[in-house]
């Protein structure tokens, strides 16, 4: 089963919801927002992308508001993730596990969603 934790007004959640029903994929959508990762889906998508940076909106209001681009390089590991599960704004999406493989799939890319799901 894949957890694909998408926001409704987020072009990229949308491509890649067409994506997934397209490629009739079985997936539960979760509202990013509502219900963010958590700490074990965050742990797990930080293993597969060997940066905390990687997992976040860098581009997202929040992300400018608490100034983490200065804050996030002296926040430890468990703080960072603590964060991001805490508020799903900072949470870079589309987010997708696969809960079978443990696969992460942050943002989306076509091609790399293709590849993983051939």
């Amino acid at each position: 089963m894949l957890r694909f934790y998408a926001y409704k007004n987020c072009d990229s959640c949308r491509k890649a919801r067409k994506w997934l029903v397209a490629n009739r994929l079985d997936f539960k959508e979760i509202p990013i927002r509502d219900e963010p990762p958590s700490i074990s889906e965050l742990e797990q998508a930080l293993s597969q992308k060997g940066s905390i940076k990687a997992l976040f909106n860098t581009s997202g209001v929040d992300y400018r508001k608490m100034n983490l681009k200065e804050k996030l390089p002296t926040l430890s590991q468990k703080e960072a993730l603590t964060l991001l599960n805490q508020n799903g704004n900072l949470v870079k999406r589309p987010f997708l596990i696969d809960t079978t493989s443990h696969q992460v799939l942050i943002g989306f890319k076509e091609d790399t969603w293709a590849a993983t799901f051939a």
